[in-house]
């Protein structure tokens, strides 16, 4: 317990430095966008690409892109019903904000380096089914409710393809599934720089927060919080003790379950012209609780 909690201190740290350094002006608003590049885009990826090289993955571990997909779809089902008689415009805010998980910058950091390989497959694959909520599925679903726009699978798909880590989670499934090997020299390079994910991670959290505290926003932020990590909390239950699967995969799931909000979620509601400052602070919030929630997990499971 005590080296799940240094290294999670680790974690903390590195966010807590980022944060700072953007406070005191070494980093400006501006480079969260570049260190989100190469984040996503590099480390990440390599991250992708060593977890699921040489591991041979159970068939039965694809049916977590469908959980994922479901968990998306029952959050975008909440804000819809709840909020059935208010205005279209904070329906449509709610079904966008309360849906998707934060999984490549957050999750798969915690996943790699407590959880091992099939920790991290794990988590890959329910992201392969949470990209398809987080870069399109639930912008064109609240769209369609705001302004009767039709639902868009031409958009869906035309974010998926230009997302790097959703070509590598489906690349590397592939080759898994064919039993192709990555070359030794691609493999090598690749986990060179996917040791470098973590710290890249949580540098990028730390720039990226926004904690403005704003009063206006704290009842709607309190409440959907309150939506968000209590339908969390009966999902990690129903992941951890009713699922057919081996411990590190459960253990995966239930850190999944109470992970952020996705971190596209705020540039979608500025697509759909609704209010970008409080889902940036909900984003925010949800990374700080969500830390603090992992970490308490993570000294009790593993």
């Amino acid at each position: 317990m005590l080296d799940v909690l240094m290294r999670a201190g680790n974690f903390i740290a590195i966010i807590v430095l980022g944060y700072v350094l953007k406070r005191i002006g070494f980093f400006k608003d501006e480079d969260f966008t570049i260190l989100s590049r190469i984040t996503i885009r590099i480390t990440l990826a390599a991250a992708i690409i060593t977890s699921f090289a040489d591991k041979q993955i159970d068939v039965s571990l694809l049916s977590l892109t469908l959980l994922a997909i479901g968990c998306g779809a029952l959050y975008i089902a909440i804000g819809y019903f709840i909020n059935r008689k208010r205005s279209k415009e904070q329906q449509a805010f709610e079904m966008l904000n309360l849906a998707g998980y934060n999984i490549g910058t957050f999750v798969i950091p915690f996943a790699q380096s407590f959880l091992g390989p099939m920790g991290v497959i794990a988590t890959s694959l329910f992201d392969t089914g949470n990209a398809v909520i987080c870069l399109g599925g639930a912008y064109s679903l609240a769209s369609m409710v705001k302004d009767g726009s039709g639902f868009s699978v031409k958009r869906i798909l035309k974010a998926l393809s230009k997302s790097v880590p959703f070509i590598c989670y489906v690349t590397m499934l592939l080759l898994n599934l064919l039993r192709i090997s990555v070359p030794n020299f691609v493999l090598s390079t690749a986990q060179i720089v996917a040791n470098a994910n973590a710290f890249m991670a949580m540098l990028m959290i730390g720039v990226g927060l926004k904690l403005d505290w704003n009063p206006s926003q704290m009842r709607t932020i309190a409440k959907l919080m309150g939506i968000r990590y209590g339908i969390a909390a009966v999902l990690a239950l129903i992941f951890y003790f009713l699922l057919p699967f081996e411990l590190e995969v459960r253990q995966a799931l239930v850190i999944l379950a109470v992970s952020p909000i996705g971190s596209a979620v705020p540039g979608f509601t500025g697509e759909m012209k609704g209010d970008v400052g409080l889902s940036s602070a909900l984003n925010s919030i949800s990374i700080v609780t969500s830390i603090v929630i992992t970490v308490i997990l993570l000294s009790v499971m593993v």
